[in-house]
């Protein structure tokens, strides 16, 4: 017999003698917790009575088994100067080799206070202030506002867009836009926004040319745990030599395990030259110290976090499906990119018909709905929007119906207004 557990109870999966299904419908109150996600906008939206399916976090609780390790912490009463537990770098290579098949060195791995932030420090430990930074756009906006805001120039190498909506990389493009200068490109994989698993192929070419002229690969990979329908990630240093001589891998448990507050990610680096001079840099300034709670957190989610990733898994699933026949057949206007991985969806909207502007004013002034602009993901962003569908599946629901109202009304505005100006017809 199953149980049905709210996610944040504090009982462990293990130790149940029966299987647990965790709890993905239960709706969980966030305002007033001092979230980016529920508390933060009127900025970014202009008012705060949208609903937000923005910031890539979940509205699922946090699984029990690493709340209860924080809570055991908590119980001694003292927070002072921590150590790196030895179980830390265990529980990480372990993780990596069981699910993506690589076989990583304690010696590679180093703690990073976030992987936004460990950009910004491989931009200024590497990239000096005459060299350039590659990008693939349309892609997570940080990787072109820290390194301008960190005063590198930025290149664009923008994906190309296939028929069915999905993407490749232009290595045409790039070779024509990569110049001496041209010192580090930043990958998304799997891709943000576009849900794309990079097959080996791409990511051999990409470490062969970025190999021969001395570029350094950044590797975002927050999202690697969360391939969907069988789709397998592959870890960009593991495919050939020379994507292991130049490349820096940022990974964490944050996006898969809901615990992004914690901050717990890490940099694996194989080659030892380049691992040296990042390494110093990060030791110099202590910024590879984790917090006391990191460890934990990361210990706990690569531990015991297996059969509750499974049951998310299948339930973003089920809500990328809710989404995608929805759209079909209530909205057809607006086409879902089925992502290979993650949580988000990139919604393509530009049947619709409107300017990028008039776009954003459907979703939050008539469907109130909190989405990220996909303008801000660079040149071939426009007429797109992300969604977050890390939500109970009420929550998407009623996100549909509204986004269906809306649309619809516009629509018939249009028609009513092509009519006044066409009496005749």
């Amino acid at each position: 017999m199953e149980k049905t557990i709210p996610a944040a109870r504090c009982e462990e999966a293990s130790a149940a003698s029966d299987p647990i299904r965790y709890d993905f419908d239960r709706i969980v109150e966030r305002r007033g917790t001092d979230c980016v996600k529920y508390d933060a906008l009127q900025e970014p939206f202009g008012r705060t009575d949208v609903m937000p399916l923005w910031v890539a976090d979940m509205d699922f609780e946090t699984p029990p088994f690493i709340i209860e390790a924080l809570r055991r912490r908590l119980e001694h009463p003292v927070l002072g100067y921590g150590i790196e537990p030895e179980e830390y770098r265990p529980a990480i290579i372990d993780w990596i080799r069981s699910h993506h098949g690589w076989e990583v060195r304690p010696e590679w791995i180093a703690y990073i206070p976030g992987i936004v932030k460990g950009i910004g420090m491989a931009v200024n430990a590497l990239v000096a202030e005459d060299e350039k930074v590659v990008i693939q756009p349309p892609v997570y906006h940080p990787f072109r506002l820290v390194p301008e805001g960190n005063h590198r120039q930025v290149v664009f190498n923008p994906l190309r867009e296939r028929p069915d909506g999905s993407y490749e990389m232009d290595f045409e493009n790039l070779e024509r836009i990569v110049d001496a200068k041209c010192r580090m490109l930043i990958l998304s994989n799997p891709h943000n926004p576009g849900g794309i698993v990079w097959d080996r192929e791409t990511l051999c070419r990409l470490a062969d040319f970025c190999a021969r002229r001395g570029m350094i690969v950044i590797a975002d990979e927050i999202h690697c745990d969360m391939a969907l329908w069988g789709n397998r990630h592959i870890p960009f240093a593991s495919v050939s030599e020379a994507a292991a001589r130049c490349s820096i891998t940022f990974g964490a448990p944050t996006k898969t395990f809901n615990i992004a507050g914690i901050v717990s990610s890490y940099a694996i680096v194989p080659d030892k030259a380049l691992r040296e001079r990042f390494f110093a840099w990060l030791e110099a300034s202590e910024l590879d110290a984790p917090n006391l709670f990191a460890p934990i957190a990361t210990i706990a989610a690569f531990r015991h976090g297996e059969p509750w990733r499974q049951q998310m898994l299948r339930y973003i699933e089920g809500n990328v499906e809710e989404v995608i026949e929805y759209c079909a057949r209530e909205i057809p206007a607006i086409r879902p990119l089925r992502p290979q991985a993650s949580f988000l969806v990139w919604l393509d909207c530009r049947a619709l018909g409107l300017p990028h502007e008039e776009l954003v004013r459907l979703f939050v002034d008539k469907a109130r709905l909190g989405l990220n602009d996909g303008a801000m993901f660079g040149p071939g962003g426009e007429g797109f929007m992300r969604l977050n569908v890390a939500e109970p599946r009420s929550v998407i629901r009623e996100a549909l119906g509204r986004l269906r109202d809306a649309v619809a009304a516009t629509e018939k505005g249009a028609g009513s207004a092509e009519a006044s100006a066409n009496p005749a017809k």
